[in-house]
């Protein structure tokens, strides 16, 4: 069953990406803050993070920095979802090791289209 950690300290984002991408046979965590989200991330180890980049405690870059260096974390693809939309923004998320950066606000087909692209077991995804 895939994982998908969400991490965002706005709750109607997380309730929103919640509702886009939760299915019967995929498991989604929440953390509303950087410090809670590294300690999901290196407990459950998931397949998939959507990071915000301003959190609180750690920010977004920062995380994900620390899950690339994390053994835990070797195999968690990386998406910073984020209202950071300036090229600089950008290129710090991809230089701290996300594997793609998608801005605030976003579509959620858009969003369901690039997890299903990034998740390893993205054949349990149901069809749009």
């Amino acid at each position: 069953m895939p994982t998908i950690l969400i991490a965002d300290d706005e709750p109607p984002i997380v309730e929103l990406v919640r509702f886009t991408l939760e299915e019967p046979d995929i498991r989604v965590l929440e953390a509303f803050d950087g410090v809670s989200a590294l300690e999901i991330a290196r407990r459950e180890s998931p397949d998939l993070a959507l990071l915000d980049v301003r959190m609180p405690g750690i920010d977004g870059v920062e995380l994900c920095r620390r899950m690339r260096a994390s053994p835990e974390c070797a195999g968690t693809r990386i998406v910073m979802l984020t209202a950071a939309a300036q090229a600089e923004d950008r290129a710090r998320g991809m230089a701290a090791g996300a594997h793609d950066y998608l801005t605030k606000p976003f579509s959620p087909l858009a969003l369901m289209e690039l997890v299903r692209s990034l998740v390893p077991d993205g054949k349990r995804w149901p069809v749009a």
